[in-house]
């Protein structure tokens, strides 16, 4: 009976192991040249935090970016762009979607 039950756990953990790492964070570099404004980079951030799937955002004024770590199995990086576009930043993306470990 107890050998079982340790089979069974060990089978539950690897599953739910192989279902969580089939999900990637990736990192996503936006290029946001409209951002003018100390107030701009705070806007842009708010916006892409809405999207469902977005783990962080990091804005940055001098550079006009805002680099995003989301689950590309929620959202995408076209999806990014258009929540930027929405708020009234458009961006594009200056690298292509980085995986994470």
């Amino acid at each position: 009976m107890l050998k079982s039950i340790i089979l069974a756990i060990s089978l539950v953990t690897a599953l739910s192991t192989s279902i969580v790492s089939s999900a990637a964070t990736q990192r996503a570099t936006l290029k946001v040249g409209s951002m003018t404004c100390s107030s701009c980079p705070i806007t842009v951030k708010k916006a892409l935090l809405k999207v469902k799937g977005v783990l962080q955002v990091t804005t940055s004024l001098k550079l006009k970016q805002a680099v995003v770590l989301f689950d590309d199995t929620q959202t995408s990086s076209q999806t990014l762009t258009a929540a930027t576009a929405n708020a009234g930043y458009p961006s594009t993306i200056i690298n292509a979607p980085v995986k994470k470990r």
